[in-house]
């Protein structure tokens, strides 16, 4: 997606903190620019520049699998690390929960035919559990179309790093103070991952929603805010 999916939480956040939203290469206003390849080293490389000095960068998902790889390779610049449903490593191996290969493929075919209509099925998901579900949908539905289109091969592109990239022998390395942020309904990072990403990573903190699912500052916009303004306060004042 692209900031526009930040829409509902942005309004919680903005008065207590400077928020930098940045579109991944290929996507929202960026959808022009599409790395060759399209690779994590080469989407950090785009948006390092972009952050602003001692950053505590926010991902979400696949923005989750960027912003630990800036987190180990663009130290100088990130001061502390927050990821929100997001996984070291997405796909479903054996002994490791995560996303059926099989389903990976799924989304791909279902994005290359509507993107809209896929976009809009999945936000119907991730908003379950909020009692304003049917005017968050709306809200946010208008302002992720507000951005342009994605660039069809950073979609295609961005499910394989989805299915190939394995962060689990580095994520112990992260020394900034990290915030790993999940929802107890969470399919794609299912919670059972949850015991083995700390396990790697047994420096950071964890928080699960129990009634969140993929998309927890969707569906829990306030509570998601609180989490990551006391994690923030406790670490950096």
């Amino acid at each position: 997606m692209n900031g526009g999916a930040f829409s509902q939480l942005i309004p919680y956040m903005q008065e207590d903190f400077r928020l930098t939203v940045i579109d991944l290469p290929g996507f929202g206003e960026n959808s022009h620019i599409v790395p060759e390849p399209f690779s994590l080293a080469a989407i950090a490389e785009l948006i390092a520049p972009r952050l602003p000095k001692n950053a505590v960068v926010i991902g979400w998902s696949l923005g989750g699998l960027v912003a630990q790889y800036l987190a180990l390779h663009h130290a100088n610049t990130v001061a502390g690390l927050i990821t929100i449903a997001s996984s070291p490593k997405f796909e479903q191996t054996l002994g490791w929960p995560g996303i059926d290969a099989q389903l990976l493929v799924q989304f791909q075919q279902q994005l290359a035919q509507d993107y809209r209509k896929t976009i809009e099925r999945f936000l119907a998901i991730q908003a379950m559990g909020s009692a304003t579900a049917r005017q968050d949908i709306k809200a946010i539905r208008e302002a992720i179309h507000a951005y342009p289109e994605p660039a069809p091969k950073a979609l295609a592109e961005g499910l394989k790093l989805l299915s190939s990239e394995d962060l689990r022998q580095d994520i112990g390395r992260i020394k900034q103070p990290t915030l790993r942020l999940y929802g107890r309904l969470d399919s794609l990072v299912p919670p059972s991952s949850i015991d083995q990403i700390c396990k790697l990573h047994p420096q950071a903190d964890s928080v699960v929603l129990p009634h969140a699912s993929h998309a927890p500052f969707i569906s829990h916009p306030q509570q998601t805010s609180d989490i990551i303004g006391h994690f923030v306060m406790t670490q950096f004042t």
